[in-house]
């Protein structure tokens, strides 16, 4: 009788004290009982965008390793015309996996994704001995370019048609065992006005890097 007596003491003292704690509000409550609702200018502004929120489409591979500081060039904004500013000299960076990596930037439609990957791609193919680099990346250069001359996206077969001539005048004749591959996806825009005469001066600089064989 005593222990119970005893530890029914203990108890009420302490269920009292909680019960004052919980029932008393709190000073300043850290969040509103009703949080405000978003504005709809929000949408418009970036810093509200949540790039990888659950409902935003996930990021794609060239964008993820961009971020991810794989890109060893980064956007400089000019007054006049905008440039790219490489971390270290275009000429001591690996062409694999750069170069496949920036050929499959091509398909981006987003900024600045869609300028390093296509100034990245025309610096990189100008270094010395970008030749010999880039020849033994052709079986791996030539299915990313393939993707971008069939992507729906005018800017995106523009981009992927320039690519593809840049990488002929490196290549040569390298370039022609492959043009098999390529040549559907031209002719297929050919029959496109805007296009035209951008696809026949492509075909006739093929032609020259390639030679006769082409």
């Amino acid at each position: 009788d005593v222990l119970r007596m005893s530890s029914g003491i203990q108890i009420k003292p302490k269920t009292a004290v909680q019960k004052s704690k919980t029932s008393s509000p709190l000073p300043c409550s850290p969040e509103p009982a009703i949080k405000p609702q978003p504005k709809p200018s929000d949408k418009l502004n970036p810093k509200t965008i949540d790039p990888f929120g659950t409902h935003s489409r996930p990021p794609s591979a060239f964008a993820a390793i961009y971020a991810k500081g794989g890109i060893p060039c980064r956007l400089v904004h000019g007054s006049v015309k905008h440039r790219l500013q490489w971390e270290c000299l275009p000429e001591t960076v690996p062409f694999d996996p750069l170069l496949v990596t920036l050929a499959e930037g091509l398909r981006e439609t987003k900024h600045p994704y869609t300028f390093v990957s296509k100034e990245g791609f025309k610096e990189l193919l100008m270094v010395e001995g970008a030749t010999e680099k880039a020849i033994p990346l052709l079986p791996r250069l030539v299915p990313v370019l393939k993707a971008a001359l069939a992507h729906l996206d005018d800017e995106v077969f523009g981009r992927g048609l320039d690519a593809l001539v840049q990488l002929s005048a490196v290549v040569g004749p390298s370039l022609n065992d492959h043009l098999k591959h390529l040549l559907t996806n031209l002719s297929r825009r050919l029959m496109d006005k805007k296009f035209r005469e951008k696809i026949t001066v492509a075909l006739q600089k093929l032609e020259q890097y390639g030679g006769k064989v082409s």
